[in-house]
């Protein structure tokens, strides 16, 4: 499965950005779509993830509430839209696809995009 995301870019704290993610595998509804980050310094930390059966959303404590993730089937692609942006949001956000149930942690994803840099300042 390859994964391209897109949409990362430069914003202003309190700005809204949606990052895209598609997926080459035509089987994409069966797997479960994950969003990561990685800060300056900092390791890799889960940040939304959106089930394949029933319409289930996972989301990081620190994210709840401004992020929104959501996946279009017939376009093997899936979403994550960040909103009210600070500027620890700042990182490299990765997609992550999992053959699992749940995609919390890095152990539970099986394909991994190249990232897009997200950048919020002041």
């Amino acid at each position: 499965v390859q994964l391209v995301e897109s949409g990362g870019g430069l914003v202003r704290a309190g700005d809204s950005l949606t990052l895209s993610c598609a997926a080459s595998e035509p089987t994409f509804s069966s797997y479960t779509m994950g969003w990561f980050r990685q800060g300056p310094g900092k390791e890799r930390e889960f940040v939304a993830a959106a089930g394949w059966g029933s319409p289930s959303t996972y989301y990081a404590p620190f994210v709840k509430g401004r992020f929104t993730i959501s996946r279009d089937n017939a376009k093997n692609t899936v979403y994550l839209q960040m909103n009210s942006l600070k500027s620890e949001d700042t990182a490299v956000y990765y997609c992550a696809a999992g053959n699992g149930v749940v995609l919390t942690s890095e152990a539970e994803a099986d394909y991994w995009g190249q990232g897009t840099q997200v950048t919020v300042y002041w």
